[in-house]
Formats: structure tokens, C-alpha cells, sequence
């Protein structure tokens, strides 16, 4: 299992396919398992990258100081160390503020930007729900009822139609056996906290591709993608009958939307 020692850390990282390499970039509570659904289709045409965001999953230790920045320093310092040039960069809601941050303090290193639901910013409903998270997390909460809960905000009304999916989805989350702290799940909602990017958009000089799904609660399309269309040269594009995790719930089309736009 590859691993790299960066500064407080040792990330854990996978490697997929050949090709031009993207690195992808998970979201709050997540990990590199989380892009699964769409590695196969991805390693196809591209040198996939994903690495366990400090906080998560196998990269130890877990409970360590957090900060979109220095996820992002992680992710520069792993380019580095492969030896690449430059990488095209994917980031899923958390993950798309880390590729935001990389686009514009790392620009020598990214090549395109694609930001997955996702914003330059947090707003104050979404600050109170992940704090609320926490502290349902904090005071301990069933892990059932926790993930049924995050699962409501993140997937569509038809990921709920087939009750039996919703239940695997749910053991499969609960017997993970690289589960995230209390404590670093409050480090990485604090990380977001902190984030506002809104002021350096037009500083992002990377071609840009925003991502949405048309039925997202937490980053609607309404809002956030004219929050986006400040970077000078992106493109955004809207899925239709998605949430929040557009990946999971239509892996092929999200692989062929990204596959277009890298090409």
C-alpha cells in the first residue's frame, strides 16, 4: 500500500490506468473509496490519483490538525513526489474547495480545474447542518441513524425508491473498517468553515469545468454556479435527476462529462 510521508502525515494514496494523470479529490467524511463508482471508467483513458485527504480513511495519523490549505499542500507535495509536471484536478464538495485552493496557489502544477458540486464558499445553512453533524456524532448517535441522515441531504429522491439499496448503502458505511473521528470530522467541518475564495476566483487562470446536480440541497445550481462563473474561463454544466453525490448516482454520464471536458 503506497504511502508518502508529508510533513505531520503519512498519505495514503491508490493509483489507476495510464494516461494524463487526474487527481481526485474527496469530500468532507469521505476518502479515496469514495470515487470507486467511477474508477474503472476513468482508468481508461487517464492516470488516476487518489489520495486519503489528511483525516481519512489510511492516512495516519487521523487526528491531526486540518486546513483546506494544507490538504492542498498535501495533494502538491504527491504530485511532486510522482514526479509529474502538472495533473488535472477533480474535486468533490470539499474536495472542490481544495482544487479551487491548488487552482490558484499551485497554478504551475494544475493543468484543468473541475470543481464537483461544490462552491467557493459555505453558507450559514450549510455551517449550522454540518455543526449540527457533529454534534450528533459528538453525542453519540446511532452510526445507522447518522449515515441515514447525511444520506438524505446527499442523494436524490430515487436513490430512496429502492429500500434495499438504501439499507446496503447504510451497512456498507457502518462496517467500513476506516471509519473518521469525532474529532477529525470536526477538524475538517471547521476546515470548510474557514474557506472563502469568493474575493480570488477571477485569479484562477486554469480552464474550469463546475459540475452540479439539479437537485443538490447542500450546493443548488441556482446559487453556486453564478458564484463560479467568476473564474474567467470555466464552463458549467447541470445534471438532471441527481443530488449531491452525482458520481455515485450516474457514474457513466459524470465519466463521460469529465472525459469531454479533459479531452
Amino acid at each position: 500500500m503506497p504511502y508518502l510521508s508529508v510533513s505531520d502525515v503519512n498519505l495514503y494514496y491508490e493509483e489507476y490506468g495510464e494516461g494524463p494523470p487526474l487527481l481526485l479529490i474527496a469530500g468532507l467524511a469521505s476518502d479515496s473509496q469514495s470515487w470507486l463508482p467511477v474508477i474503472d471508467g476513468l482508468s481508461k483513458n487517464f492516470r488516476v490519483i487518489i489520495p486519503d485527504n489528511r483525516g481519512t480513511g489510511r492516512t495516519k495519523p487521523m487526528d491531526t490538525e486540518t486546513g483546506i490549505q494544507k490538504i492542498a499542500d498535501d495533494c502538491i507535495l504527491l504530485i511532486t513526489h510522482l514526479g509529474l509536471p502538472s495533473v488535472n484536478i477533480a474535486g468533490h464538495s470539499m474536495g472542490g474547495f481544495v482544487a479551487l485552493d491548488c487552482a490558484l496557489r499551485y497554478s504551475e502544477y494544475i493543468s484543468k480545474t473541475i470543481i464537483v458540486s461544490s462552491s467557493a464558499y459555505c453558507t450559514q445553512r450549510n455551517k449550522l447542518l454540518l455543526s449540527d453533524w457533529h454534534e450528533y456524532l459528538k453525542n453519540g448517535m446511532s452510526p445507522e441513524l447518522w449515515y441515514r441522515n447525511l444520506f438524505y441531504w446527499i442523494f436524490s429522491d430515487k436513490f430512496f425508491m429502492d429500500k434495499r439499496l438504501l439499507e446496503n448503502a447504510v451497512d456498507l458505511a457502518v462496517q467500513y473498517p476506516f471509519q473518521q473521528t469525532e474529532k477529525a470530522f470536526k477538524e475538517q467541518i471547521e476546515a470548510i468553515f474557514n474557506f472563502n475564495y469568493i474575493g480570488d476566483l477571477k485569479r484562477i487562470t486554469s480552464k474550469t469545468l463546475a459540475l452540479f446536480g439539479r437537485n443538490d440541497l447542500l450546493f443548488p445550481p441556482n446559487l453556486h454556479a453564478g458564484v463560479l462563473k467568476e473564474i474567467p474561463d470555466i464552463t458549467v454544466s447541470v445534471m438532471d435527476g441527481v443530488a449531491h453525490s452525482i458520481h455515485v448516482e450516474k457514474p457513466e454520464e459524470f465519466i463521460k462529462i469529465v472525459t469531454a471536458f479533459l479531452n
